[in-house]
């Protein structure tokens, strides 16, 4: 199976506004950060990748079938952590971990082994038995970066990672980030422009629902003639 996410024109309306306008794009493997100022289009379209709203047209393919009728199969692919950490505080991290596996359906044996991994991995396999209460927010970022790894997703989706973060933590989160790009399709959507300049491979900007200007980092730097990409994202969307 190659990996491969091959989006077509793809196009979402609310009532009258036009969230996403004919977006194409072709993912392989890689990072991919997300730019864009409130309502680009950057949600809407990571709703339409996990198949959370119905598009109004285009497609989207993996591995060259379109995820529709895919079903199970394809969600089976997808691995999200979302910007808003909604755990249960009396849950340790172990427990919540072994709960977000029984609902993604893994066997008890493999989701042992895998959560053992991915809290050494992360660096919290100390903290495994305590409170989730009591986590500090990156520790919670962690886990929440955990359960989106659970069932080794091929597309991984991640939902402002770093924010609220104090610098150490950012910076742990996007090493454990830039490690997990191998073999896997990861888009990273943030505010926080600095934390996608070093590790991502193809930056995407978005306009009303439309895709600006795409590149590898040093090539929107040279393109626009800036010093760092923050400064990319101030020349082409500061005024929205």
């Amino acid at each position: 199976m190659s990996i491969e996410l091959v989006i077509k024109n793809l196009t979402k309306r609310y009532g009258e506004k036009l969230a996403l306008d004919g977006f194409s794009y072709s993912f392989t493997p890689g990072i991919y950060g997300i730019l864009g100022t409130n309502g680009a289009g950057k949600t809407t379209l990571m709703n339409l990748i996990t198949d959370n709203v119905k598009r109004d047209e285009g497609e989207i393919l993996w591995d060259g079938k379109e995820i529709l009728s895919l079903g199970a199969a394809y969600r089976a692919l997808l691995g999200y952590m979302p910007q808003q950490q909604g755990m249960y505080p009396d849950f340790s991290a172990r427990e919540f971990l072994l709960y977000m596996a029984e609902l993604k359906g893994l066997p008890r044996k493999e989701a042992d082994t895998q959560i053992r991994e991915l809290l050494t991995v992360t660096g919290l396999s100390d903290a495994a038995h305590r409170r989730l209460g009591g986590f500090s927010g990156g520790m919670k970022q962690r886990v929440l970066l955990c359960q989106a790894l659970l069932g080794d997703p091929k597309i991984l989706i991640l939902d402002e990672p770093s924010a609220g973060l104090d610098p150490r933590e950012r910076l742990r989160i996007r090493s454990h980030i830039a490690d997990l790009a191998e073999d896997r399709i990861v888009f990273l959507t943030t505010h926080i422009v600095s934390d996608i300049e070093s590790i991502a491979k193809d930056v995407l900007l978005m306009k009303a629902g439309c895709i600006l200007t795409h590149g590898a980092p040093e090539e929107l730097l040279r393109r626009n003639v800036a010093a760092d990409l923050e400064e990319v994202y101030l020349k082409l969307l500061g005024d929205d």
